[in-house]
């Protein structure tokens, strides 16, 4: 007997603004850290940049219309921070305001709902040159901003997360540098995880006071799912560290208003934590009503032998590690399938965490608000997209996610990472998460067969049969 997924559960697709809508220059809109980072020279591959990326800012109503006739009932999306409040400080600018209140209302026109995120990594350059996430000044930067979008938009948004792997922005952003603004300082990294702590909560209070009480409110993470090589007391210990600061960082102070001691502990060499004042905790400690996780595969992780080489925890190649204090444990590649990112497909991680966060947060809704994976996807020669190894992998994470919620979690929505193909960060336009093709140098949207199985899930709410490997 065929199982279905429950009524209401939303069926959506996941992009960011700096990845797809290009016009970085048009109508006020100021640089980012992204556009500083991506046109600073070996920084992105190819030296690639979102300039232009796939002009979602001209094309956003043929955008709708796709999702629209892929019978998608949920979009993710973020505001570009800079668009909106170009220097970080001051009156927002209502041209930027503008394109998001017209994109949500045709949204809402073809029956999509919105599913606002307030950050996806574009920090407004100015505030970087003030110091950026390591200055506390920015977390109230991020309220004021929160407040002004949420005054725009909160009549016809009622899905808003505050920031989108905070994880990503603080340890590749200013530990590792592979991401922007590129600085390689691990203390930075620590602080920089706090003020977005503290930006997500004085974020919500803002949105709470100028949103209606109908909104839900929520973060998304990118929790990992860390297993230990051996169960040796050693690599045992090497999980517990790096669970600290992949996981327990954020959800420490998010879910029970304290950081985890031993984090403070492991990286009492570095700081001592003294950038977290009296009452941060408490703030950052608000009302959930969403907590969203991003998944794509666990990290096997062990105590690092002598001389073990290159680290391969699937976050970019540095000489700098971002894993402050835990700069000694090694990651190790599980056998089996592998993405185009060189990710493992291990839907298993994905199970473990949603039963880990319900658990650990009782009563909050939990949304997987990324999932995907890249493959080196190509036009047949009558112009369709086959993509049968990315239909495999959404199949076995979505059966993944129906049993996690017949197990007991509460998860509300799907979001698939990602609708098109766009810019992929440092690693430019080379690898392809779209269920949507896109030809770069004409802009055409393709869907690929993902896309139209996809649909029929979304149709009927059923899993449809994955084709065989």
């Amino acid at each position: 007997m065929t199982e279905s997924f429950p009524p209401g559960f939303l069926w959506g697709s996941a992009t960011a603004a700096y990845q797809i809508e290009g016009a970085v220059r048009e109508d006020g809109r100021t640089p980012s850290i992204w556009d500083t980072f991506s046109h600073t020279p070996g920084k992105t591959l190819g030296g690639d940049t979102g300039d232009v990326a796939v002009e979602h800012y001209r094309r956003w109503r043929d955008d709708i219309r796709m999702m629209a006739d892929l019978g998608l009932t949920a979009y993710r999306f973020s505001v570009s921070w800079p668009r909106v409040q170009p220097t970080g400080r001051g009156p927002a600018v209502q041209r930027g305001l503008d394109f998001y209140r017209a994109l949500t209302d045709e949204l809402l026109a073809h029956g999509i709902t919105p599913s606002l995120t307030l950050y996806h990594w574009d920090l407004p350059q100015e505030l970087e040159d003030a110091g950026g996430w390591p200055e506390r000044d920015t977390a109230y930067r991020f309220a004021e901003y929160a407040g002004q979008v949420a005054g725009a938009l909160g009549d016809r948004v009622e899905l808003w997360t505050t920031l989108n792997e905070p994880w990503c922005s603080a340890f590749l952003g200013y530990g590792s540098g592979v991401h922007a603004p590129g600085r390689t300082d691990p203390v930075a990294a620590l602080r920089a995880a706090h003020h977005l702590n503290l930006a997500h909560g004085l974020g919500t209070q803002a949105l709470r006071a100028a949103l209606p009480a109908r909104a839900q409110i929520g973060i998304s993470l990118n929790p990992s799912a860390v297993r230990p090589l051996t169960p040796s007391p050693e690599d045992a210990d090497a999980q517990r560290r790096i669970d600290a600061l992949a996981n327990r960082i954020f959800t420490g102070p998010l879910l029970k208003g304290s950081y985890p001691q031993d984090l403070f502990a492991d990286t009492a060499r570095l700081t001592d934590w003294s950038f977290v004042h009296e009452g941060d905790e408490a703030a950052i400690h608000q009302r959930l009503d969403i907590l969203g996780i991003n998944y794509y595969a666990p990290a096997v992780v062990s105590a690092a032998p002598a001389g073990s080489g290159p680290r391969r925890d699937g976050h970019g190649a540095s000489a700098h590690s971002p894993w402050p204090g835990a700069e000694d444990v090694a990651f190790h590649q599980p056998p089996g399938e592998l993405t185009a990112m060189e990710w493992s497909v291990d839907p298993t991680g994905l199970y473990d965490l949603l039963l880990r966060y319900t658990g650990e947060a009782p009563g909050v809704a939990l949304m997987v608000t990324e999932n995907g994976a890249a493959y080196d996807d190509k036009p047949a020669t009558d112009g369709t997209v086959h993509d049968p190894d990315r239909i495999r992998y959404l199949h076995a994470h979505l059966a993944t996610v129906r049993r996690a919620i017949g197990a007991g979690a509460d998860v509300r929505g799907y979001f698939l990472w990602s609708l098109m193909d766009n810019f992929e960060w440092a690693y430019g336009y080379s690898k392809r998460f779209g269920a949507v093709y896109v030809d770069y140098e004409t802009q055409e949207r393709t869907p690929k067969s993902s896309a139209h199985w996809y649909a029929r899930l979304a149709g009927t709410g059923i899993l449809p049969e994955a084709p065989a490997a």
